[in-house]
């Protein structure tokens, strides 16, 4: 078989950089009409999971995001697990990116987790960069968003991981004793030991249409408990009706929607 010219490569090449196709319907469209439609499929209306610096360009005022600890903080393999330390590699963010911005001109201390880290799992670096966040925001008297999106606790850190549910949630509690607010934005995937700690603790919990949000997944509950669960069990709207969740938002309103509520709590 002869070899593949460099012309044929370049077509390729092209090709794959242009077209994208939708995670559950197959759809084909354009990579730039997608990402202008902040990665939702225009067919069916799935949303795409997001890098959290993909979701905080769309969401803060342009240019002016000012990441924290960066390089600064690191986690470390302590029980020597196999592999981990392969898959901590030279990030600089870990799981979840920090930092101050502003919203249509609102400053926010915010935090954004990052799924394609690790299934992005928290551990003992995630905790202390959102302790961190949350320490800034009093400090400068700005109002708290966080973003999950995550499988929960990380195994490889053990116990040490565990210990950040009770971590954040004491630092949120001394927030709120400060008179500020802290915004929830659940995405999907928000579970496990995220979802028990600081991700449904807001002031005002927004979640993303058809996020699964949840302790354990649907079928670890169904095998545990022996029944099926309803249709749409921990999907937002699920959570919606049920007062989990107080308002689902498209992703294309989410910084129209942070911007009153913002303002809400800015003219208190």
């Amino acid at each position: 078989m002869e070899p593949a010219s460099k012309n044929s490569f370049k077509k390729r090449t092209f090709s794959e950089n242009v077209w994208t196709k939708c995670q559950k319907c197959d759809q084909v469209f354009l990579q730039k009409d997608f990402k202008e439609n902040l990665m939702v499929c225009p067919k069916c209306s799935y949303y795409t999971r997001l890098s959290a610096r993909r979701r905080l360009e769309f969401t803060v005022d342009k240019g002016s995001f000012k990441e924290m600890d960066i390089n600064r903080l690191k986690s470390v393999n302590f029980l020597n697990f196999s592999g981990y330390s392969d898959k901590i590699g030279d990030s600089v963010s870990d799981a979840v990116v920090t930092g101050v911005a502003k919203i249509n001109g609102y400053n926010v201390v915010i935090a954004v987790m990052d799924f394609e880290f690790m299934g992005g799992s928290m551990g003992s670096v995630v905790g202390e960069k959102i302790v961190r966040a949350i320490e800034r925001a009093i400090k400068k008297k700005y109002h708290l968003i966080i973003v999950s999106s995550s499988g929960g606790a990380r195994m490889q850190e053990g116990i040490t991981s565990l210990m950040q549910m009770g971590k954040t949630s004491a630092a949120l509690a001394k927030l709120a004793n400060k008179g500020l607010a802290y915004i929830s934005i659940l995405a999907d995937p928000t579970t496990g030991g995220v979802a028990a700690s600081f991700a449904m603790l807001g002031d005002i919990n927004i979640a993303e249409p058809k996020a699964l949000i949840g302790f354990a997944g649907p079928r670890v509950i169904e095998q545990t408990i022996g029944q099926q669960l309803p249709n749409g069990f921990q999907l937002s709207e699920f959570l919606e009706r049920h007062g989990m969740v107080d308002i689902i938002v498209e992703r294309k309103d989410m910084k129209t929607i942070l911007t009153k509520v913002l303002n809400f709590f800015y003219s208190k």
